[in-house]
């Protein structure tokens, strides 16, 4: 069966002379990118890099990045990547749980912890890229042989990394329905130790994809900048820089044709906000339901209501399964990781002996099969008796016109349990809404259990290193808020 490095030769053989990366004023092809990705393998190998050995980049979205990781799968090592975001106790135990042999950093950017594998800095790569390649001393490995770890957030204690095999990587190419198409050019704006970019290796050079890569920090004038320069096919984006990016009078549909369909992430989006997008910007906004564990496994169509877009994740994509026991969302299907990477018993919390992955989230399915997220199993609080999960609280909250973004926990109280507590962005800091406006809004398309009890009017959302809504630290100042409170009276 072919393997990552085989598809790799045929995107060569086929695209070779396409764009591959652009970074700023930096541009690479296909075939330049396999070479400078060949002779780093060289040095990998002759550094005693063997197959099945961990090799870790710790480098920021960049050409040299994607040169990295193509030149780990080219010398049948296994490939993982460190969010620079992380902190040093996160990135300390994901250093020791997979003993890389080489460590490829930039140290401007991070520091490695203290480890016995052997360093290559980001400044050698020009001068070890411009030798020769490795060529026929490819070793030899197997689809089922492991490719590369990703890890997990860390949210609820230290990061696991999930390993995917070749055969993973090559799933990606069917499950990937409409965010695929030959020739694309994304603007990508994750970082690249995402599952979003890690996993799609084989999806980018099955379609000759090219990524160029979005400045940081992200401006609404930047990206409208690039999607017209570089004929910007794909582009994601939050909610609230979308609504940023249709005021800008130069993101016309007769100003980007080539701009096919956008992805909404991190929340999702109101229908008067989908509508505005396709009206002005003139593509179709989608959602896909994913995580780190299971990159790919649900997905709206670009033809689909506003209403589907926004209170559902769409249907099951090619190669998945989904079933709901007992509301809880179980997948199965060639996406799946193999399991946690030296972790037999993290592993089998969460993957049963037939492929089912638990996921952790709590959903149902409509009967047209698209599946709708109600919350997480670990965010549902229990007020008087009754379940909450905050999800289904944040959709709602998230169509009001004073709120910007908003993020629901439960905490500790008296008498009835727990309490939700509300913390929002407004839309306007100077009016923000007060907690009887929030409490009627809520109560007015939920019921009345649901309505927050406590209202905390912040900046911003505090967000983790993979840019998700950090709701341990959320959760903790509720608690100590409600602490103080109590000592008070």
């Amino acid at each position: 069966m072919p393997t990552v490095a085989d598809a790799f030769d045929d995107a060569v053989r086929r695209d070779g002379e396409r764009e591959a990366y652009v970074e700023g004023d930096r541009r690479i092809t296909f075939a330049q990118w396999g070479v400078l990705a060949d002779a780093l393998a060289a040095e990998l190998v002759d550094r005693g890099v063997r197959p099945g050995q961990v090799v870790a980049i710790m480098l920021p979205p960049s050409i040299d990045f994607a040169i990295c990781y193509a030149a780990i799968i080219r010398c049948g090592a296994v490939a993982t990547a460190l969010n620079l975001r992380l902190g040093p106790l996160e990135t300390a135990a994901i250093i020791a749980a997979c003993e890389p042999a080489i460590v490829i950093h930039d140290k401007i950017e991070a520091a490695v912890p203290p480890t016995d594998a052997a360093l290559i800095e980001r400044t050698e790569l020009d001068a070890i890229c411009s030798r020769e390649g490795l060529g026929p001393r490819r070793p030899h490995v197997e689809a089922s042989d492991p490719a590369v770890i990703i890890w997990t957030s860390g949210t609820t204690g230290i990061p696991k990394g999930a390993w995917f095999d070749h055969d993973n990587l090559a799933a990606a190419v069917a499950s990937a329905g409409v965010m695929a198409a030959r020739h694309d050019r994304r603007l990508v704006a994750t970082p690249f130790a995402h599952a979003g970019y890690m996993a799609k290796l084989w999806e980018q050079l099955e379609t000759a994809a090219t990524i160029v890569i979005s400045p940081t920090p992200w401006r609404a004038e930047d990206t409208a900048r690039l999607v017209i320069e570089e004929r910007i096919s794909m582009l994601g984006a939050a909610p609230t820089q979308w609504a940023k990016l249709t005021e800008l009078p130069q993101l016309r549909r007769e100003s980007i044709p080539a701009l096919r369909i956008g992805i909404c992430a991190t929340a999702p989006a109101p229908p008067e906000l989908i509508e505005r997008v396709r009206e002005q910007i003139g593509c179709p906004l989608i959602v896909r339901y994913a995580m780190t564990e299971a990159p790919s496994i649900t997905g709206t169509d670009p033809d689909d209501a506003p209403e589907v877009q926004f209170r559902t994740v769409g249907r099951v994509q090619a190669g998945v399964e989904i079933r709901i026991v007992d509301e809880r969302v179980e997948v199965r299907g060639s996406t799946v990781m193999r399991g946690y990477w030296r972790a037999p018993e993290a592993t089998a919390e969460v993957l049963d002996a037939e492929g089912w992955l638990r996921t952790g989230d709590l959903g149902r399915i409509t009967p047209d099969g698209n599946l709708v997220l109600i919350g997480r199993a670990s965010d549902m609080y229990i007020r008087g008796g009754y379940n909450v999960h905050p999800l289904e609280v944040e959709n709602i909250l998230a169509t009001h016109p004073a709120i910007d973004r908003a993020a629901v926990v439960g905490v500790p109280a008296n008498v009835i349990g727990e309490i939700g507590v509300a913390y929002v962005v407004p839309t306007d800091p100077a009016q923000p809404p007060t907690l009887g406006e929030v409490r009627e809004f809520v109560a007015s398309q939920l019921a009345d259990y649901k309505r927050p009890d406590q209202l905390e009017i912040i900046d911003a959302l505090p967000l983790t290193a993979m840019l998700k809504v950090d709701k341990p630290a959320l959760r903790e100042h509720a608690t100590n808020l409600r602490g103080r409170a109590t000592k008070e009276t």
